[in-house]
């Protein structure tokens, strides 16, 4: 290697995670300090909450929750977490192989578009972006497919694994639209414009880390030194939402999350996602998700038993 770099340890081989007739595989973990390591298979991280550090290519870049981290076969990386720092991710892992240019293009989907999180499958010259940096309803959309991707491979059920490919196709199209997006956006971008992008994502992350809190306009108003009619403007024009619907939306996220892994009771996880008042919690619930928090843990319950 160049550069005087460290020798890697590690060179992680497919098999050892997946096989020739279905090259992928995903999981949710929680993510510790990982040594220098290569693959010769593609590895989607998406960070579902938390933070730390990821090392590629001798530079340390901050990752945190919403990031999207896409590692090219043959190339190293590591991370690194500090303390008592916990991140969690959903590790997304397939060789180049598993979509085939076949099936692209019998979706319409050619070399000439600007899909460029589809393009290493149509040109194996063509490398993967590293990383994304994704908030608010993108990073909602990302988390949900990947979410399903990680049922449809724990169910296993009739036809999972052409589902899977589609919607491993469908993630990398909305990628390659917030790339485009992002690009577009930095070559016109003001000063103005990007401070008040900034400003919203700093709110944005507090919001995420802090749900379980009371947190009020004035509070948010004297944290980030804006007025709260700054707040709101800032956050409707970069998230199509106010401050308070941006934070309900968090909240109920997290309460379905709780619904479906814990055993807490509804009035408990109302209390944990941060409203102290399980009637409100509920109808605000039931506002967003059109059933009741009981309702949607019976329902998946169900879906869960069915699969079995």
């Amino acid at each position: 290697m160049k550069g005087g770099a460290t020798k890697v340890k590690d060179i992680l081989q497919s098999d050892s995670f997946m096989n020739e007739q279905f090259p992928f595989y995903i999981m949710k973990t929680i993510q510790g300090a990982v040594q220098e390591h290569g693959h010769n298979f593609v590895e989607l991280v998406y960070v579902v909450r938390g933070k730390g550090v990821h090392r590629f290519g001798g530079i340390d870049y901050e990752i945190q929750t919403g990031d999207v981290i896409i590692i090219n076969p043959g190339e190293t990386h590591s991370y690194m977490v500090q303390g008592e720092e916990r991140m969690e991710i959903i590790n997304c892992l397939f060789m180049p192989s598993f979509i085939s240019d076949t099936l692209l293009r019998e979706l319409g989907i050619s070399g000439s578009m600007d899909y460029f999180y589809v393009h290493p499958f149509l040109n194996t010259e063509v490398r993967f972006n590293h990383q994304l940096n994704l908030s608010g309803q993108d990073a909602a959309s990302v988390l949900a497919i990947l979410e399903s991707m990680l049922r449809e491979s724990g169910n296993r059920s009739p036809g999972y694994t052409f589902i899977i490919r589609l919607q491993l196709v469908e993630l990398l199209i909305l990628l390659s639209r917030y790339y485009t997006l992002m690009q577009k956006h930095r070559t016109v971008a003001s000063p103005r414009r990007l401070d008040r992008e900034i400003t919203a994502r700093r709110i944005y992350g507090y919001l995420e880390r802090n749900y379980d809190k009371k947190i009020t306009l004035q509070s948010l108003s004297e944290l980030f030194n804006v007025s709260v009619r700054q707040l709101n403007r800032y956050m409707s024009q970069e998230l199509g939402k106010s401050v308070v619907d941006v934070m309900h939306d968090i909240r109920i996220a997290r309460a379905k999350h709780l619904l479906l892994e814990s055993n807490e009771k509804v009035i408990s996880i109302a209390t944990m996602v941060g409203y102290e008042d399980p009637s409100f919690f509920s109808r605000l619930f039931f506002r967003h998700v059109g059933c009741s928090p009981s309702q949607y843990r019976t329902c998946l319950e169900n879906q869960l038993t069915e699969s079995i």
